[in-house]
Order: structure tokens, then sequence, then C-alpha cells
């Protein structure tokens, strides 16, 4: 039985596409490893495939990182041989020496562009990861991403055109459920640019709850602004949900929330899980202007788009889709829950891995 050792730097828990992709390749009778961090609050996780998690000294910024690759490369080069997968560039140099090292294939799988994430923009730290950028993606040979817009732009700047899986969910087959009037959901990381603060002024002339499910370094200037704008009575931050969980959650939705800003290329070209999970969960949308998420949702119609994202104008939207109801996308849901599904991409995956 062939082996596929997966890395990524979080810890495991919530990454949806790295355990749809551990779960496509294990039944595909592949022996799978996915190796990830173990941090304090790290819930316990249960899986059909091997998984291991390294406790490090350091958590952030450059030490973590370095501490991450060092251990990553060592643990690697320690392993009996297979195929190499790697989750973003801050896996990728480890994975692509020990690959040179040992003589093994390498998949790169690029889930957004690493260096030009809001966080590290003119600073430091991006001209590093641009250094590795430039050096490794055109060595890459089987080399995966989330959107077209992204696998366009690695085209571009380094003639090398990854394969296109989206970050879509595995399908539910659950009915349509009203939800009338139940509360509007935000799930996702809690980071800069998700158009999350202007959401919480928003809520002041929206009637039905907000629950926000997720965590992450913007939390505390999320929680300043629920009580600025004294809606405390109206968002709930819910915190980390285990991916079965949150989906009952998003499915009695009445609508979903992504209303990512665009804040440099990754978010621009983003197509994040948490649309295609709306989707499956049969949850219309209120989504922003940004390229890949506005195609879904004006092709399926399956939700409304935003204009700018000032408070106003994601009310006003939002009281849009609250006035149409549920029901009223009903049979555009139905069809994307069909078709925007995780196996319909399964023959790439297979194509790339059984050939290599």
């Amino acid at each position: 039985m062939k082996r596929v050792i997966v890395s990524v730097t979080n810890d495991l828990v919530t990454d949806q596409r790295v355990h749809k992709m551990c779960t496509t390749l294990s039944q595909m009778n592949f022996d799978i490893t996915l190796i990830g961090r173990k941090l304090k609050n790290s819930k316990e996780i249960f899986r059909d495939y091997k998984t291991t998690r390294m406790k490090l000294v350091f958590n952030k910024g450059f030490l973590f990182y370095a501490e991450y690759n060092v251990r990553l490369f060592l643990k690697l080069l320690f392993l009996k041989k297979g195929i190499l997968l790697a989750n973003d560039l801050d896996t990728l140099l480890p994975n692509y020496l020990v690959s040179k090292l040992k003589k093994v294939q390498l998949v790169f799988d690029s889930h957004e562009l690493f260096s030009e994430l809001p966080s590290i923009q003119g600073r430091y730290p991006q001209k590093v990861w641009k250094i590795l950028e430039k050096w490794l993606v055109p060595k890459q040979k089987n080399f995966i991403t989330v959107s077209n817009s992204i696998a366009n732009w690695f085209k571009k700047n380094y003639n090398v055109k990854p394969l296109v899986i989206k970050n879509l969910p595995t399908s539910k087959n659950n009915p349509f459920t009203e939800s009338k009037n139940n509360y509007i959901l935000y799930q996702g990381a809690l980071n800069k640019g998700r158009g999350l603060l202007a959401l919480i002024e928003a809520m002041q002339k929206i009637d039905i709850p907000l629950k926000i499910a997720g965590d992450g370094p913007f939390k505390s200037e999320i929680q300043k602004k629920i009580i600025e704008f004294k809606v405390e009575n109206k968002v709930k931050l819910i915190g980390n949900i285990q991916p079965e969980y949150l989906f009952t959650i998003t499915q009695k939705a009445t609508l979903g929330i992504s209303l990512e800003e665009d804040l440099g290329l990754s978010y621009r070209y983003s197509l994040p899980n948490k649309l295609f999970d709306y989707i499956q969960a049969k949850t219309p949308v209120v989504a922003t202007y940004l390229p890949e998420i506005k195609q879904v949702v004006k092709n399926y119609k399956i939700g409304e788009i935003i204009k700018n994202h000032s408070p106003n104008e994601i009310a006003k939207t939002i009281n849009k889709v609250l006035k149409n109801g549920k029901y009223f996308y009903q049979i555009p849901l139905e069809k994307a829950a069909k078709e925007l599904i995780w196996k319909n991409q399964e023959p790439i995956i297979s194509s790339i891995f059984k050939n290599i």
C-alpha cells in the first residue's frame, strides 16, 4: 500500500479541506499520515487515518515557523518513504528538501496566496515568503490550488499553472428547512478583512440575531465593537465548533455571511469553505463583491451581493434576503448543493496521486 504523508501548520481540528483530502486518499487505498501541531487548547481528534501533532515551544511569529519547519524536516526525514503532500507555502520548504534527499514525489496544495496575506503586507516576513515562493513554486510538478484566479496568478507570475480543486464540501443530502427569522450565521476565522466590524455595526438595523462561529486574533476587536454599538443582545460569539455540529447550526440559520474585504490578492482571489458550507446546508448567503465569490453566488442565484462594505449597505442587503425569505432561494440552493460537492472533484485527485 502506497503511503502519503500530509503536513499542515494548524492543529488539524477544523481544517476541513485537509480532512477531506486525507479521507479521499484513504478511500483510494493510500496509507495516510497527517502531521500538524498541538496547542494548549487543542481538542482531541478521531480520524480513520493516522494523525500526529507536534507540541512546539513557539506558537507565533518567526520562531514558530522556524521551529515548525525544522521539526517537520526531521520528522519527514526519518519517516518511512511515501508521497509528500505539503499544504501551503509554510510547509513547502521541508517537504521539498526531503523529497529531493529521499527521491520521493511531492504534491503541493496552495490553499491561498500565502505571500499576499494582509497580515504580512509590506512587512519583512513578506519578503522572506516571497523569496521562498520564487525559489520553490516554479519547481512544483504536482501542484493544486483552490480557485481559478489563484491558478491564473501562479501561471502569470511563475509560468506554472496548478490544477484547481475547490473547497467544496461533502454531500449531506439534507432536506431544505425554512428557518424563518431564526438567526444570521458567520462561520470561519476571526481575522481582519472578513467584514465583521461593519457587520456588527449593521446589526443595529437588523431585527434577528447574529451567531459568530469561530476564533482568531481579531476576537477582542469584535468584542469591543459589540459593546460600542450596544448589540450584546443580538450578537453571540460561539467559538470554534466541530464540523459535524457546525453543519446543524448552519442548516438552521436564516442566512450565512461571507463578507471578505479586498485587502490584497490573497483575499481578492479567495473562495472560502464557508460559502460552500452554506450552500450544502441550503442556507442563502449575503456575500462580498470579490470575483470568485461573486461568480458562484450570481451563477447559482443563491443569495445577494453587497456593493460595498458600508454598514448601511450590509444591513440593506441582509434585510433584502430576510424579506425574500429562505424559500425564495430554495431551487437554486438545491441545484448548487447537488453540483458543488467534493465528490465531483475526486477524479482530479485520483489522476494526480495514481500517476506519480
